[in-house]
Order: C-alpha cells, then structure tokens, then sequence
C-alpha cells in the first residue's frame, strides 16, 4: 500500500539570518515523520515558488523577521496562484496580533506567532487544523497544573544541565584548584578584572539603539544621553549589516526597519551630530561590513578635528559567530577572518583606546546554546583570532589588552554569575598557559552583558519588565563592564521610547538604590556559586578541548558539528517548554490570570524612511567626485588581491564619499560571496 508523506518546505524571507526557530521547526517536523526541504535563509518568493514545484511541496512554511511579513506574503500568494500551485501556506516570526487577519485574508492558512506551541504548530501542519481546533483538542493535555498528577521525586537542574544539590558545604569547594583565596584586580581575575570595580566606576549603561534614518537615531541617542546613559550602542538595518545600500531594489523593504541606514560617511555624520565624540564610547554592532562603519566613523572623527587616537569604544567585528548563529556573512570565512584581523591590527597601530573586536558568545547563546557552549565556543573563537594577529608577527601583549567580549545573560539567576565569573577564569589560564601574555591586562576579561532578547516573551510582555530587572542584576553580580537592558517589548518590536527610558531606569536603580555596588564581588564564598563556577569551568574547559581534537573552530563551523550541538540543545529546551517542565510565567503557567491584559504600543515604522534615505543618498553621489570614489574604489581591490591591510584604503574610500554597496562590491571581485554555511 503506497503511503503519502507530508512534505513542507521550509524557507526564510528577508534579509534577516537568525533562523534558530525555522531549525527547530524543521527537527520537530522530521521528528513527527513529515519530510522536510529545508531552503534556508534569504529566499526570494521567486527561488520559493520555483522549489515548491520541483520538490512537489505539499505545504510551505514561511519564517519572516524584519516586519515585511504583509508584502512577502501577498507576493508569495500571487505567485503560487499564478503557477497555479495547490498547497498550505503557513507564516510565523514577529507577527503583530493586529497582523494575522489581514495574514489569513491575503490567503495564508496559518499564523504561528513568537511564543507559538511546537507541538500545537507540528500538529496544525501535519492534520490540516486550525490552531484554534488544535488548542481545543489539547486543553487537558500535559495540564502543568493539574492536581491529579502524580507526584514524582523532582530533580533540580541549571539550564545547563548540571545537576543543583539541596544544599552546598564547604565541602563542594574544597580540595579544588581554586579553592585559595582569590583577590578582585589579580590573576585570575575570577572576582573581578579590577580591585575596586563599582566602587571607582560604574559600568557604562549603553542601551542598544538604532532605527529610521541616521537623523531619527540621533535624536534617540540625545534623548537616552540627556537621560543619563554613559554609552552609545548602534543597531543598524539588514542591508547595512550586509553591504547593500539603500537605493538597492533587492532590499527596499528593509531599509531602516530593524536599525538604523548608513550608507556613506554622511549619514555617519548626521548620526552623531552634537554628540561629543571625544567624551562619549560608542559600540557598533557590525560585523561583515564592520571594516566600512569603524572607517566611517574614524573619518568622523578625523573630519571635525580630533586624534584618532584618542577614539573610544567597541565594534563587534566577530565573523565566526555569523557562520554558526546570525548568517549575516558576506564572504568566505577565510578572507572574513583576514579582514578581521586586519582591522586588529591596525586599532593596536593606531587606535590605542579602542576596543578592535568583541568576542561575542551573545549569539551563539541567542540560537539555542546553554551556558558551557556559550563559554567554550566563545573562548575557541578568541584562540582563533590571538592566532591569526600573531601570524601576522604582532606580540600578544601588543594586541590583547584591547580584546573585549560580549555575554548573552539569561534567566538561570546564578548560573549567568558563575559563567561571567568562569569565564575571566578560563582567559586568563588560555592568556598565560598557552599565549604567554607577560602583561597583566592581555589577561584580564573585559565584557558587555546584553540581555538576551529571546528570553523575552510576546505573551504578557509587561512580565518583561521583572524578567529584565533580573538579568540586569545577574550581570551586576558578574561583574560587567558595560550592560545592555532589553526593552520589554521586543518581542513585539523594536523598543518604544517608554521601553527604553524603563531599560535605563531599570540599570540606574540597581546601580543607585540597591547598594550592591558598593562590594566588589559580593557573592563570593557562597558555596553554592563558588561551587558551580568551577562546575561551569570544568565543562565548558572540556568541550573547548574537545573542539580542538575536532580540528578547531572554523573546522567545527564547516562541518556543521557546532551548529548541530547548539539546535539539538535549543529543541530540547523548547520541548522541556512545551511540556510544562520548564516553566515560563504567561506562556506555559498562570495564563489568561490577567482578564483585561493592557494592550501595549509598540513601535510603528515610517514610511518615510526609505524615501528619505533613497534621497540622501542620491544628493550624496550627485554632489562627490566621482573620479576620486573611482580611484579609492580601485585601490581597495589591488590591495585586497595583495593581501595587505585594508583598513587604510577603506578609510580612503569613505572620505571619498564611496558608498557601504560600492566599498563591498569591490572586494567582492577579489574575495567572492559565501552561500555555503
């Protein structure tokens, strides 16, 4: 007898790369017997539409991110009718509640929003339901709060596995190789990279920000600035991060949608107009185009008179991170890794109070990693990078002090304050043991904590608040350099002023109020997080050794091993949501409690915007020497074939008025695209 299996493409729209929930969707789907065509990131409706003919798609499950789910779908609706193809068509991501009628009228069957149920979702696809249908049919079932279960003997677990005792001894932290005394300010920096920390300086409050033009940023950061915040940190849109520009047909629709356009030095300009450079650290967070946007902004800098050297703060510049998490890659990992290091290099040259990198283990976390991978991934990748500045002939310890990391900080209250603990740990051994680092500060971890926005939910978002509150404080207690506070509606959007100002509010009562800063390190000796610091050290030291047997990191990455681990610990994790035993408060327990819920504004995005940014851009090109934009064009293309620095032509080319599209096309000719990863 012939069986008809279900067969689902599964596809993401849009220029966003986080697809951590289009992989989980695809095992759980895989699991439940229905045969996937998995079709990946940044598909065209025309690439969708073409492979639901030739894979003879039975129903088509879309992923959109960057809130162009109205027009993708439309398109994709009229291209199935006009192929007159036949199947189930079912949209999830960031979908506005407001947005799933008008979703299901352009001829969508289903809509699975942030926060939908795995099982209800795989259910609906695989027996043609509806979700309502689905819900009715599974109101008692796996009911976390009933009272006829029977009672079972209930282990305790961090949320990375390791086993909680009732209770801690001197005991658990005898007999250990860290079981001395240890000091904040001395090797191995566990309690702290400085002695006195919060007592001498606060942690710089730099809220993550970035939408609209450069115009409507900079009137967000002289807000959040005049506010109190001590740091900027810049969000930019998709095709920023990904080299295109604005007047790009491809990206129209997502030009200052998820963060800010920037498409030449000018709109640089603009974002940081009366903004005192000289007085204000700025972090941006970009990665393949970072050599362009850290040139641009060393321009701006140069342009209204300063010394570069005097230039602060931090561009995350961490290309491995992308192949395994975010998918923003432009180029292979190889010449990825070169122009990583090149711009290393040339900060310790020329840039002394500049941060050239941020290791980043935010992302990693963000896809589905627990605590031990963030760490062990993390510090692998560091390995990496030392490596390559030392090929290069520089000194560790000319290069080194410089390095600064990026944490995700998640809900599992101690075990995020053991990991950052840990962590400082495990640098200053790799730093010593393996580097030889002679100076003290090519030893010290130094991180920005961000909270995790996917611990976030859309359900009850007012909840948000407590649960940000919380991971601000985690991150306190571990000893942060700089703190990012989520904003409690992201889930929904990107932040509102309201949410904003609360997220800064929040860093500055626990920073005023509480009084926990007036300790350095004020959890130290408990036996509990002493105890689970070395736990955490141990593991993450294993499977950091176990990542070199396999050849390493970037070996890791190609053969797909890294990624694999990470998405089977974030599907276990979400069936441990799904069947109640990890409970989130308003998604899975004490639901529907609040009768009345407050409807909560979130940001709309302007239509004005892409017009704005298309005309700016066209002045910008109208008004430059074209022959010069040609001649710096050129020279970034003779450099990149020789293999030399390129951060000294990009500058070039930025002052030229050379766009982020034209400076990337061009090493494109020399170094290729990657659509491998």
């Amino acid at each position: 007898m012939e069986v008809n299996i279900l067969r689902v493409l599964l596809a993401k729209i849009g220029l966003d790369g986080h697809d951590k929930g289009l992989k989980i969707i695809a095992k759980a789907l895989q699991n439940s017997g229905v045969e996937v065509i998995y079709l990946g990131l940044r598909q065209s409706v025309e690439k969708i539409t073409e492979a639901a003919i030739e894979e003879d798609a039975s129903a088509i499950g879309i992923s959109s991110l960057s809130g162009t789910h109205i027009t993708s779908a439309k398109k994709l609706i009229d291209a199935l009718k006009k192929k007159n193809i036949k199947c189930k068509v079912f949209f999830g991501g960031v979908i506005p509640k407001e947005d799933v009628a008008s979703l299901k009228n352009i001829g969508i069957d289903e809509v699975f929003p942030v926060g939908s149920n795995l099982d209800q979702l795989v259910n609906v696809i695989k027996n043609n339901n509806s979700v309502k249908a689905q819900e009715n049919k599974n109101v008692t079932k796996g009911d976390i709060n009933s009272n006829t279960q029977k009672k079972q003997e209930v282990q305790f677990y961090t949320d990375s596995k390791i086993s909680i005792k009732e209770f801690y001894t001197n005991k658990d932290t005898a007999e250990t190789e860290n079981n001395k005394t240890e000091v904040p300010g001395e090797y191995p920096y566990t309690r702290g990279p400085y002695k006195s920390m919060y007592r001498d300086k606060l942690w710089t409050m730099r809220q993550y920000s970035g939408f609209g033009t450069a115009a409507d940023s900079n009137e967000r950061y002289k807000y959040l600035l005049g506010q109190g915040q001590t740091g900027l940190s810049v969000a930019f849109d998709l095709p920023t991060q990904l080299g295109y520009d604005s007047d790009n047909k491809e990206i129209e629709e997502e030009v200052g949608r998820v963060g800010v356009a920037i498409d030449t030095i000018e709109d640089m300009h603009t974002l940081f107009k009366d903004i005192p450079l000289d007085k204000v650290s700025v972090n941006f967070t970009i990665n393949s185009t970072a050599i362009v946007i850290l040139a641009m902004f060393i321009a701006v800098f140069e342009e209204r008179g300063y010394d570069a050297k005097i230039l602060s703060g931090t561009t995350q510049n961490e290309m491995i991170k992308e192949f395994i998490s975010r998918n923003s890659y432009i180029f292979p990992i190889e010449p990825s890794i070169k122009i990583v290091g090149d711009i290393i290099e040339y900060s310790s040259r020329s840039l002394p109070k500049f941060n050239p990198i941020s290791l980043t283990g935010y992302h990693i976390r963000e896809l589905g990693a627990n605590a031990i991978q963030e760490l062990a991934i993390t510090m692998s990748i560091a390995i990496l990078y030392v490596e390559e500045a030392i090929k290069r002939g520089m000194d560790v310890d000319s290069f080194a002090p410089r390095l600064s990391f990026h944490f995700a900080c998640n809900q599992d209250f101690f075990e995020e304050i053991a990991k950052f603990r840990a962590a400082r740990r495990i640098w200053a051994k790799i730093m010593k043991n393996r580097f030889y680092a002679k100076n003290e500060k090519s030893c010290r971890l130094r991180f920005f904590s961000g909270g995790n926005g996917t611990s976030l939910t859309a359900q009850e978002p007012l909840n948000n608040i407590v649960r940000c509150a919380l991971i601000c404080l985690s991150g306190v207690l571990g000893g942060a350099q700089a703190i990012h506070v989520a904003g409690y509606d992201e889930a929904l959007s990107i932040p509102t002023i309201e949410s904003v100002n609360l997220s800064l509010r929040t860093q500055q009562v626990i920073a005023y109020e509480s009084g926990v800063t007036k300790t350095v390190d004020p959890l130290a000796g408990s036996y509990y997080v002493e105890s689970l610091t070395n736990e955490l050290e141990e593991k993450a030291s294993q499977l950091l050794e176990k990542i070199e047997k396999l050849g390493g990191i970037v070996e890791c990455v190609k053969s797909g091993w890294i990624s694999s681990e990470i998405i089977n610990s974030a599907y276990n994790t979400q069936k441990e949501i799904n069947s109640g035993r990890k409970v989130i408060v308003g998604v899975n327990k004490f639901i529907g409690v609040q009768k009345n819920e407050k409807k909560i504004k979130v940001e709309k995005f302007s239509l004005e915007t892409l017009k704005n940014q298309k005309e700016r851009l066209k002045k910008v090109k109208k008004e430059r020497d074209n022959r010069k934009v040609r001649n710096a064009l050129d020279e970034i293309r003779r450099v990149a074939e020789n293999g030399n620095n390129l951060m000294p032509v990009v500058i070039k080319a930025v002052k030229a008025r050379a766009t982020i599209g034209e400076i990337i096309n061009k090493m494109k000719t020399v170094f290729g695209e990657c659509n491998n990863y």
